[in-house]
């Protein structure tokens, strides 16, 4: 018997938003906001806002588009969010919604029922609301007894949650059902330069069991880490209020390039770490299924762990789904397992590695079966 992951799930939203059509709402935006502070940017009271394209979104990231909950509030100059209608508590929420589309598939794909399930785990990096928990709505909505909880590790949520999946299992539950449901267009500032093409929305399920009867990915080691940096923020939260605090500037931030140079090493430097620990060749891994946040840092982390010669022979080794998806935060990595599966043999070896605010790290070291 060993841990598998036997099933996943992804869901997305319809509306899609082109870099194109987002450079055109940030830019209508730039010179409004600047024509009406001309005279405070004159004085130096203000920065004036800069504007954009397409072509340094695709450059500096690799995302040329993305799935959104809502796109014509999010490309309203006037607006800049998505026009989102509230729900009465007796309704799903919107998150919750997601999560069961994404988990029926995962469930669909796993081959179980809800009768089979024990844990259901919400692992993301933004919750609809503080209480109660979403997981739980979900494990209501889809008719499953035993229990559930939400987990925030940011952009590391989902390999965070299998290995919470794989101790729950070690303790006696039979199956758990991870979601991973990221409304990112509701946190993100679409008023800045720096960030507004970075995330899109998305919901993953997967479904963890203990088996030898089905092909699945067996997890065979994991590898968390976390260290306190302030380079990747939100400081949106419930004492905002008490605070007195701008709320409107409560939204996603980063120092970009401090996170690159400061996380690529350092995860690698855990890869590396763990291939050795279990012995096994960097060459013997058939897929990175890495977080899917930029494709620069996806490929130098893919030379630093494997040579910057097998990188370039093959850099299919690094699924990049974030062309399509843009950084779908913690459901990234799940997405790319979930769309190449099927190029990984029985008996091959991947590496599911996950990294983001906090700092957090997460690696899952798994090995495919075929049944």
């Amino acid at each position: 018997m060993g841990i598998r992951i036997t099933g996943t799930g992804l869901f997305h939203p319809e509306d899609v938003i082109t870099n194109e059509e987002l450079v055109e709402s940030l830019n209508a935006y730039v010179e409004q906001y600047n024509s009406a502070n001309a005279d405070k940017i004159a004085a130096g009271e203000l920065e004036a806002r800069r504007g954009s394209s397409a072509e340094f979104i695709e450059k500096a990231s690799g995302v040329k588009r993305r799935y959104v909950s809502e796109k014509t509030g999010l490309l309203d100059p006037n607006r800049l969010r998505p026009h989102l209608k509230e729900r009465a508590d007796d309704e799903i929420s919107l998150q919750a919604e997601w999560g069961v589309i994404a988990a029926k598939q995962a469930m669909e794909n796993a081959g179980v029922t809800s009768e089979d399930i024990d844990v259901v785990i919400l692992a993301c990096s933004n919750m609809q609301r503080a209480y109660p928990a979403v997981a739980i709505e979900i494990q209501t909505a889809l008719g499953i007894q035993g229990y559930g909880y939400d987990m925030n590790v940011a952009c590391s949520a989902a390999t965070f949650g299998l290995k919470q999946a794989y101790d729950a299992i070690k303790s006696g539950a039979r199956r758990v059902l991870l979601v991973n449901v990221e409304i990112t267009s509701a946190h993100n500032d679409f008023r800045s330069r720096d960030s507004h093409f970075i995330f899109g929305d998305v919901a993953t399920a997967s479904i963890i069991e203990d088996t030898d009867s089905k092909t699945g990915f067996e997890i065979v080691d994991t590898q968390l880490f976390t260290q306190f940096s302030n380079n990747i923020r939100n400081n949106f939260g419930f004492l905002n209020l008490s605070e007195n605090a701008d709320i409107d500037d409560k939204r996603f931030r980063q120092d970009g390039r401090k996170v690159f140079k400061e996380v690529c090493p350092l995860v690698a430097k855990m890869i590396t770490a763990q291939l050795e620990k279990n012995a096994i060749a960097p060459a013997d891994v058939k897929r990175f299924w890495l977080h899917q946040a930029n494709a620069s840092m996806n490929e130098l982390i893919l030379k630093l762990v494997v040579g910057k010669a097998a990188a370039d022979a093959d850099p299919a080794l690094v699924p990049i789904i974030l062309d399509e998806f843009a950084n779908t935060s913690s459901a990234g990595v799940i997405i790319a397992l979930h769309r190449t599966a099927h190029e990984v043999n029985d008996g091959e070896y991947g590496v599911l590695c996950s990294f983001g605010a906090g700092y957090s790290v997460g690696c899952i070291l798994v090995q495919k079966h075929v049944v």
